[in-house]
C-alpha cells in the first residue's frame, strides 16, 4: 500500500516540503510533560460493544501532510492508530484516503495561536485569539474539507488559543457543526478545553502523554512505560507522538510489550464511542 501511494505521489511530481513540527522545540512547550497527565477512570464495560475487554491506548501520531515520503512509511504501521494530519500539504488529502482506508483513525490537526508569537510554514491558516465566531467557524470548515475523511481534531500549537475562553467556546461550536470530537494536545496548564467542549456538548479527551516530546531514547522509554502503567491503572490511556522516523522505530520496538501487557490498541474514535464521553478531561 505504501509503494502504490508513494508512486501515485512521484507520478504528479510532488515537491518535498519539511513538515511544521518545530513548534513544539522552539514555541509551546507541552504542559506537565514529561509528567503524565492524570486520566478519570475508565467506563466499567471498558469497552465498545462487542469488543474484547481489557486495558486500551490510542496512539495519536501528529504533523502528517507535509512529508510524502515519511508519511507514507506509517501506512504499513502493524497496529491500529490514530493520525493528525495538517491541512493544506502536499500530501495531505492522498495520506488521510490512505489511512482510512488502511483502518487508521484519522482526525485534523488545527493550527493554533502559541504564546509568543510563534508560528511556522501554518500561519496563514492558524486560528487566533480575537477572531469572530465567523471567522473562527469560516476558517475551520475550510481545513476540514481539505481532508474530508477526518471525524474529529487536536489542537497544533495552541498555547494561547486553547487558554482563551471565548476562542475556545467559538471553536467548540465549530466542532458541534461538523459533529466533530476533539482530542485535546495540552500545549498550555492553562487550556480550558475541558469547559468549553463540555458547554457546547462536543465529545472530548486529552492526551495523558507525548513520546518524543523529548526524543532521546531512554526519554521515550520513559514516557512509553509511563503511559502502559496508566493504561492497565485506568483502562485506557491516550499517547502522542510525532510522525518522525525515529519515533516510528521506537514504536515498532516498543509495540510487542502492548501484548506482554494485555493491553489492545485502538482510535481514539474508539475510546469515545463508549457512553457518556462528553469533554472527558481531568
Amino acid at each position: 500500500m505504501a509503494g502504490a501511494f508513494l508512486a501515485g505521489l512521484l507520478l504528479v511530481g510532488v515537491v518535498l516540503i519539511q513538515a511544521p513540527e518545530a513548534e513544539r522545540s522552539t514555541g509551546d512547550k507541552l504542559a506537565d510533560s514529561p509528567v503524565v497527565v492524570p486520566m478519570s477512570p475508565a467506563a466499567s464495560d471498558n469497552g465498545a460493544p462487542g469488543q474484547a475487554p481489557g486495558p486500551r491506548l490510542a496512539i495519536v501520531v501528529d504533523d502528517f501532510g507535509y512529508d510524502p515520503v515519511r508519511d507514507a512509511e506509517w501506512l504499513d504501521f502493524p497496529e491500529r492508530i490514530t493520525v493528525s494530519v495538517l491541512p493544506y500539504g502536499p500530501s495531505s488529502k492522498s495520506f488521510a484516503a490512505s489511512a482510512r482506508t488502511r483502518g487508521f483513525g484519522v482526525i485534523l490537526h488545527v493550527p493554533m495561536e502559541s504564546e509568543g508569537g510563534v508560528t511556522d510554514r501554518t500561519k496563514p491558516f492558524l486560528l487566533r485569539r480575537g477572531m469572530t465566531p465567523e471567522e473562527i467557524a469560516d476558517r475551520f470548515a475550510r481545513m476540514a474539507a481539505d481532508v474530508p475523511q477526518a471525524n474529529g481534531a487536536c489542537n497544533h500549537m495552541g498555547s494561547a488559543f486553547t487558554s482563551d475562553p471565548d476562542a475556545m467556546a467559538s471553536f467548540a461550536h465549530a466542532l458541534k457543526r461538523k459533529g466533530f470530537f476533539f482530542v485535546d494536545s495540552v500545549t498550555s496548564a492553562g487550556t480550558v478545553a475541558s469547559m468549553a467542549m463540555e458547554d457546547a456538548g462536543v465529545r472530548a479527551t486529552r492526551r495523558n502523554a507525548f513520546l518524543d516530546d523529548d526524543g532521546r531514547p531512554d526519554e521515550m522509554r520513559r514516557q512509553w512505560a509511563a503511559v502502559i502503567a496508566l493504561a492497565k491503572e485506568r483502562g485506557e490511556a491516550i499517547l502522542m507522538c510525532h510522525a518522525r522516523r525515529e519515533t516510528r522505530n521506537a514504536l515498532l520496538e516498543l509495540l510487542t510489550q502492548l501484548r506482554t501487557e494485555g493491553i489492545r490498541p485502538v482510535t481514539v474514535e474508539d475510546l469515545l464511542a463508549l457512553p457518556d464521553r462528553t469533554a472527558r478531561e481531568h
